[in-house]
Parts: C-alpha cells; structure tokens; sequence
C-alpha cells in the first residue's frame, strides 16, 4: 500500500507525539494528539479561540483549556502574549520540561496582522540579574511588519 507525503508526515507526528506525552507523564488521548498536530502544523502561535474554531465540537472550550494548561505545564508550549494581550501558544524547544522553559528567544508580533512568529534563530542574550532576584522567564518582543502583509502592501 502507497501512502501519500502528507500521510506520512502525519504519522511520524502522531508517533513523535505519542512519545511526547507519554514522556511527560500524561495520557494519550485524540484530543491532545490533535492539539499537538494544529499547533506544530502552524507557522505562527495560535489562540485558544483561534484553536475552538478549528475544532468545533470535536473539543470543547473547557477540554481544550485544560489540555492548554497541562501543555503549559509540563513544558510542551509556551504562551506568547500579543499585540492586544491575548494569549498565544507554540510548541516549545525539545529542551523545555515541566521544571524549566528554554525557549529563549525572540518573538516578532506583526503590527498588521497582530500574528506571533517565534524567531528561534534569534537568542536572548544572558541577563545577569541580582543574587537575591529569581528569574523565571525572559520575553523579547521585536514588533513590525510580517512577511505576508509586507507583500500586501506592496
């Protein structure tokens, strides 16, 4: 039997995620697998009524919420807040765990559009902080014009 690419592409992910979940101490359920599955396909972070109108009824408001914040938790996603302070969410860095996120890096927001791009590529540079300061996360921000609205205009 002949399997497509896409076909392909969809079950080296449902493996990989298959792992994921259960390396990090949670269930396999079809609801998570097709939040894994959205959020990784996107090229930009997504919201939770971004995320509700793709499912419909195939994932409620609160299953979905739950699964965001279980995400969250053990390090799976991380939440990027917008241009008008809506949460956005993208997978993380194979490096984060529940115990520490290691997704530093810069995130560019389109002023346009309001999208989230997490620029990888692009590190945060070490901030020293004072010996009594407990540092738990760093967001550095880089506001413009994304790629898609850039041509729009053009």
């Amino acid at each position: 039997m002949k399997t497509t690419q896409h076909e392909a592409h969809t079950h080296d992910h449902t493996t990989d995620f298959n792992q994921l979940l259960k390396s990090n101490g949670l269930k396999v359920t079809k609801p998570r697998l097709r939040v894994l599955e959205v959020i990784s396909d996107k090229k930009t972070a997504i919201t939770q009524p971004e995320l509700e109108r793709v499912f419909g009824a195939e994932i409620d408001r609160v299953t979905l919420y739950r699964i965001l914040a279980s995400f969250e938790d053990k390090g799976i996603l991380h939440k990027i807040f917008d241009l008008h302070g809506t949460a956005t969410y993208a997978i993380c860095s194979t490096k984060c765990s529940a115990d520490h996120h290691h997704d530093q890096h810069v995130h560019f927001i389109c002023s346009v559009c309001n999208s989230v791009y997490c620029l990888d590529e692009i590190s945060v540079p070490k901030i020293n902080i004072p010996t009594n300061f407990s540092l738990h996360a760093i967001a550095i921000n880089a506001v413009g014009i994304c790629e898609v609205c850039q041509a729009q205009q053009d």
